[in-house]
């Protein structure tokens, strides 16, 4: 209870990181678009007047868009958050935040200019009280109210235009659930008419840049709920697993003696309830996910679906996907091919880069293993297994940009599926990120892994690894470059002989210091190789 209690009183007092913010989801702030709250610093809107930022017109990016959402105008999301705001904080420098009163990742101080690098671990490499704490951690953010955030229980229609607001309170785990759903919701046309080929978290290049904010926010929304500044999410290397190792009572909950679809109650983790599963009901009733409790959490591991997926994914498909060059390709969505992406993602065989929806790998592969909660898209942040899982999948994200160091440029600016271009506004996070923002390395943005914090010589051999990947890629260029090479020299060494024997034949003492004769150029061969 003294945690709670301290974790809640810690909450009263600082920001948080979400969706709506409490101080502009009210009718004047959307009638007038604008969602630009005072710093507590100062009491001016975005902290103006100490020069942390200002409230400013949100733009937005015209880049072309790809062909899977053929609409334009009917779903609340389009253009984020255009719909409910187009004046927000845009804050300077090192700031951050709905009202320029946070840190940029990576960053702390009281002017934020002070560098933080804190270490992701492994779950196994915790010692007992670090892996109970975390646990506890988990348990306060499922018990502890957000204070500065709500969520959209209606559409921005079904709010009158935003004469009629539609928001409830949402403690602080269930409010990153709800963030994982909202951006993976279906499109809701009206009558019992939706659509359903759409995602602004999935399926397309944003797919690893959202998740790792997200992942983010949710970190830093435990450090202050807790206090704990140095906490950091651990991770499950899944690789080679022959089952759920997590899933015991000591870490994320064991199987029910009697129900294989429930946990242990022996688990802290039994109790939970989770929200925003119920996707059809949602649809039929065009209405949005409230938030409302819809049953404990379920997990079956390893009796899923073995055509689709007969195991836990391998060392050796990792390593494939990491040696794919392209991050996106082709239409940039599910269907795409040598993509490490979508291969990563677990639309394409982790074996040929080649897209098979009849199947699931690697990160998808994890989901469908879990067969329950962690199985349905739009509900599946609902198991705590899920930030575990996603932080090791951040870190293949992560080996892949240390690997082909991609310029920006590499993510698509045009064309990728809604949502998902390079400086589309992420959807539904306010403060506003773009996805190109996150296409970099962790450190950049105050965060490493364990397992990759290597040494000098490991960082060396890091660090030639993309050019003996070139290498191998053109290897037959470069043998016929060296056939065609020892070609040209043996005839230049055959000139050269001849003439060398040919001035040697010549009188040198009547030889001409500057020579015009013809044969100069005979005489005199030079080589551009």
């Amino acid at each position: 209870m003294s945690l709670f209690a301290m974790g809640f009183l810690l909450v009263i007092l600082q920001p948080s990181t979400g969706q709506f913010p409490r101080a502009c989801a009210n009718t004047p702030s959307l009638l007038r678009k604008e969602c630009c709250p005072p710093w507590d610093g100062d009491g001016s809107p975005c902290g103006e007047l100490s020069g942390r930022g200002s409230c400013q017109n949100i733009l937005l990016s015209q880049a072309p868009l790809g062909p899977q959402f053929p609409f334009s105008g009917v779903d609340d999301r389009e253009d984020w958050p255009s719909v409910f705001y187009n004046r927000t904080c845009k804050c300077e420098g090192n700031f951050m935040g709905f009202s320029c009163g946070e840190c940029k990742f990576g960053f702390s101080g009281r002017n934020c200019t002070e560098r933080r690098l804190r270490t992701r671990r492994n779950i196994f490499q915790l010692t007992t009280s670090e892996k109970d704490k975390f646990l506890a951690y988990l348990n306060l953010a499922k018990n502890t109210l957000s204070q500065d955030y709500v969520i959209a229980t209606g559409t921005y229609a079904q709010m009158n235009n935003g004469s009629n607001p539609m928001f409830r309170n949402i403690n602080v785990y269930d409010l990153f659930v709800w963030l994982h759903y909202y951006a993976s919701r279906d499109t809701l046309l009206g009558g019992s008419n939706v659509w359903r080929d759409i995602d602004f978290a999935h399926e397309a290049p944003g797919f690893l840049p959202w998740h790792r904010v997200f992942l983010l926010m949710w970190e830093r929304e435990i450090q202050k709920i807790t206090g704990d500044e140095n906490f950091t999410i651990p991770y499950w290397d899944w690789r080679d697993a022959e089952d759920c190792v997590v899933c015991t009572d000591e870490y994320m909950g064991g199987r029910h003696p009697t129900n294989p679809n429930f946990l242990s109650p022996a688990s802290v983790f039994f109790s939970w309830q989770v929200i925003c599963t119920r996707s059809e009901e949602y649809n039929s009733q065009q209405a949005l996910c409230n938030a409302t409790s819809e049953g404990p959490i379920l997990r079956n591991p390893g009796n899923n679906d073995k055509s689709r997926t007969p195991r836990l994914p391998s060392s050796a498909e990792v390593e494939f996907c990491l040696s794919l060059t392209q991050y996106e390709s082709g239409s940039m969505d599910k269907m795409a091919n040598y993509s490490f992406r979508n291969t990563l993602e677990g639309f394409a065989d982790p074996r040929t880069a080649i897209s098979n929806i009849s199947q699931s790998g690697l990160h998808n592969a994890l989901h469908i293993y879990m067969n329950g909660s962690m199985s349905q898209v739009q509900g599946s942040a609902n198991d705590p297994i899920f930030v575990l899982h996603h932080a090791f999948v951040d870190s293949i994200f992560e080996r892949w940009l240390r690997r082909h160091r991609p310029m920006l440029e590499v993510y698509p600016a045009a064309n990728a599926p809604i949502g998902h271009n390079r400086e589309n506004y992420m959807v539904p996070f306010i403060p506003l990120y773009r996805n190109g923002e996150f296409f970099k390395p962790s450190r950049e943005l105050g965060y490493d892994y364990e397992y990759l914090q290597e040494p000098a010589l490991d960082s060396f051999q890091e660090f030639l690894i993309p050019y003996l990947e070139q290498a191998r890629q053109i290897w037959a260029w470069l043998v016929g470059a060296a056939v065609i090479g020892g070609i040209v020299t043996a005839v230049l060494t055959g000139l050269i002989l001849a003439c060398w024997k040919k001035r040697r034949g010549t009188a040198s003492e009547i030889q001409p210091l500057l020579t015009e004769s013809e044969d100069y150029n005979n005489m005199c061969y030079q080589s551009n190789f």
